[in-house]
């Protein structure tokens, strides 16, 4: 996860250590698997790999929500694939990520287990990671330190992913569990930018300021902002 903004980001520690998750996202390897076979899938034998990265990344966060949404669980997508379900262009090339309580974590394994996808409990205690269509899948507990709660989940909005509704961060908690991943070891600027952008309308920039005061690296990045005419700068107080 290091160096862009994926769930896993989302889950970094916010003071120090690299990100567990290999890709910007939530603790973890980067999502390859190894090498990749036209017939067959590490978490799935058998099944065909869709051409191309991106579209393997959406097949397998459409299987996994399909599953959570059947089973009732309560959830959202996070990471860089909630960005382009917000309408974010980009290539998707790493983990797809997903908000959960971590009192379901049980119960989301037994719903991926019955499915055949494969889960594993990493070292870091704020994830379990899953495998589908040759991708890694993240399941978080914790966005940059800051755990998931049923406030969080009932935010956030019922969005097509490649033709399958679900719930996905709203844009203020989706870019501020990015603000909230900077870190003096984890600071690409360059990969939160465009999502910035893209959903400035939508955030509630005063809500981030505040919850950013004290820490460098969030402030730095909205005085960036500001800088590059994305948002307003804050009004003067008398």
């Amino acid at each position: 996860m290091e160096g862009e903004p994926d769930g896993a980001l989302l889950g970094a520690p916010s003071g120090g250590g690299s990100p567990a998750g290999g890709t910007g996202g939530t603790g973890g390897t980067e999502g390859t698997g190894g090498p990749r076979t036209p017939g067959g899938d590490a978490g799935n034998p058998g099944s065909s790999h869709p051409p191309d990265r991106t579209q393997a990344i959406l097949e397998a966060t459409k299987q996994v929500a399909a599953l959570l949404k059947s089973a009732g669980l309560p959830f959202a997508l996070a990471g860089s694939v909630a960005a382009y379900a917000h309408g974010v262009p980009q290539s998707l090339q790493h983990d797809t990520d997903f908000a959960i309580l971590r009192e379901d974590a049980a119960a989301v394994t037994e719903a991926l287990e019955a499915a055949g996808i494969p889960v594993r409990v990493p070292p870091e205690d704020w994830l379990i990671k899953a495998r589908s269509h040759g991708e890694e899948i993240d399941l978080i507990f914790e966005l940059a330190r800051h755990p998931v709660t049923h406030e969080l989940l009932d935010r956030a909005h019922t969005l097509p992913v490649d033709s399958v509704r679900m719930p996905v961060l709203a844009p203020t908690d989706l870019v501020g569990s990015l603000l909230a991943a900077f870190s003096e070891h984890h600071c690409d600027f360059g990969a939160v930018l465009p999502i910035a952008r893209t959903l400035r309308e939508k955030i509630d920039w005063e809500l981030l300021r505040r919850e950013s005061e004290g820490s460098p690296m969030p402030e730095a990045f909205l005085y960036l902002l500001e800088r590059l005419n994305v948002i307003e700068p804050p009004e003067a107080t008398p």
